[in-house]
């Protein structure tokens, strides 16, 4: 019951009457004699005492009708006593009343009101899905949860992660939000470890990626649960590469002689149809994470650079050799990566899942292509993840509902709603996050790349298309200032020292 509810007025206590003593009725007037009394004659005085001593004692005359048997006195002490008695036994008696009044309507309703059936709503920062699609996951969620509500949002992802942290700081963020994953180091402070109820580290394991499970499982405790999984694929021109009589490549020396074969050059030399977007930095989409693919290929320990300085300069000298080489298959000149290869003057496009859509709006239907794995050294399969998981802020005032809608997101079958959800309106809904959804996807030829290579990925912190204003843009700008460097005559060795420098910087500053 509200506190505002209507206080029920206690009943006056009988207070104690004050008996007033019962007046004695007159004693009757002696009746008239009916005869005349004889003169009185005087007796002798022994006579009279023998006439005392033989007379009888004459009983006191009845009580008044309503006198009390006791003396008045007696009589108000006693009952005095046994009204106040009652009145106490009374008072006591209400008083008991009014604690269970009291305890059953400001204490037990309003408690069994609060857990069981108060209106609470949970705010809800996302970044790439309509409230249209959203809505169907949550709707589900509320049908089972009644007393709960889920306000989501799309957020714009400019300037998103300064937001969310200054938004939770100061009490007015969110209760549950979409955050990437490498940012653990910059959001720890606003993210809530989940607790063993809502999902356990060893069902983590057992259900999601190694990935996710080495960037949301820190210091034992579960961060974040991701509703979908991207990995760095190879868009592939057929037109082109069937033109020439080549498959799409799966080493990286296939890689090389693919990309300089279909590579067309007018008689100046510039380039008519490039062999892969691959090379310079400023024009190439997602050129930090296809970097970063190079180092964690290579060995690179990202968050120690000095370890691997040698395995970092031969990345960044292979990366540069595409456009720096007599035989260069791409170059500063060329439009940017995604809509040369929507174009069709590009044969190889390094890209995620979602550039599907950006590029077959911008294409048509003439544009056949399709997605293949990363090419690979020799025997090892190492990819790279970039993708988005949800968490849970440390200011939320509903917490055990935000876990409780956290619980809901990690099960089968609401990554499975995502999916359709967001497949309405699309050629293909978000990959499923959850290992064992894996085999439903397989033989999407779109996305069966991504399924494939999503169980060899590892992450970095070193990528692009964030937004975070970070650490992955600081980093990705120490690393274009490297590869500029190169591109102008830089040596390999002066481009690392300033890069790994910058880095070493970054990582102090946000606690990587």
């Amino acid at each position: 019951m509200d506190n505002d509810q209507t206080v029920f007025e206690s009943p006056k206590v009988p207070g104690s009457q004050i008996v007033q003593p019962v007046q004695e009725a007159p004693l009757p007037n002696p009746p008239e004699p009916a005869f005349q009394e004889a003169p009185l004659q005087e007796e002798p005085s022994s006579q009279i005492l023998q006439n005392e001593q033989q007379s009888v004692n004459i009983p006191p005359p009845p009580p008044a009708v309503g006198s009390p048997l006791l003396s008045e006195e007696d009589y108000f002490k006693g009952n005095t006593f046994s009204m106040v008695k009652k009145a106490v036994k009374m008072l006591i008696g209400l008083i008991v009343v009014l604690l269970v009044i009291f305890l059953v309507f400001f204490v037990i309703i309003p408690n069994f009101s609060k857990n069981s059936s108060k209106q609470i709503t949970l705010t809800y920062w996302g970044l790439w899905e309509d409230s249209s699609v959203m809505q169907g996951l949550i709707s589900d969620f509320e049908r089972a949860n009644p007393n709960i509500k889920i306000d989501y949002s799309k957020q714009d992802p400019k300037q998103y992660r300064e937001r969310l942290l200054t938004r939770i700081r100061n009490g007015t963020g969110p209760d549950v939000f979409t955050f990437h994953n490498s940012w653990y180091s910059m959001m720890s402070s606003a993210l809530l470890a989940l607790p063993n109820d809502t999902i356990s580290k060893n069902d983590f394991k057992k259900n999601f990626y190694p990935v996710a499970q080495k960037d949301l499982i820190k210091n034992g405790a579960i961060y974040g649960v991701p509703l979908e999984i991207d990995v760095l694929s190879l868009f592939v021109n057929d037109q082109i590469l069937q033109s020439a009589g080549l498959k799409p490549p799966t080493t990286w020396d296939d890689f090389v002689n693919t990309a300089r074969t279909v590579t067309v050059k007018d008689t100046t030399g510039k380039i008519k149809t490039a062999g892969a977007a691959i090379g310079t930095f400023g024009n190439v989409n997602h050129a930090p994470d296809i970097i970063s693919l190079f180092f964690l290929q290579n060995g690179v320990d990202l968050n120690n650079l000095q370890s691997s300085a040698d395995r970092v300069e031969s990345a960044l000298t292979f990366y540069t050799s595409f456009t720096t080489d007599q035989n260069n298959v791409w170059d500063s000149t060329l439009d940017p990566s995604i809509l040369a290869f929507s174009k069709g003057n590009l044969a190889m496009y390094f890209g995620y899942s979602w550039d599907y859509f950006a590029i077959k709006q911008a294409a048509g239907p003439n544009l056949q292509f399709e997605i293949v794995p990363v090419p690979q050294l020799s025997n090892q399969h190492v990819t790279l993840a970039s993708y988005w998981a949800e968490g849970v802020s440390v200011k939320s005032v509903y917490q055990k509902e935000a876990f409780l809608f956290m619980k809901y997101l990690a099960q089968k079958d609401t990554e499975e709603k995502f999916y359709t959800e967001t497949a309405k309106t699309r050629a293909f809904g978000e990959p499923y996050a959850r290992a064992d959804l894996a085999p439903a996807l397989k033989t999407n030829p779109i996305i069966s790349s991504i399924i494939t290579q999503a169980p060899d990925a590892s992450s970095s912190f070193i990528v692009d298309s964030t937004y975070d204003d970070g650490l992955n843009q600081e980093s990705s700008n120490y690393l274009e200032n490297a590869v500029n460097s190169i591109l102008n005559g830089g040596s390999a060795q002066t481009a690392f020292d300033t890069f790994s420098q910058g880095i070493s910087q970054v990582l102090q500053k946000y606690g990587q």
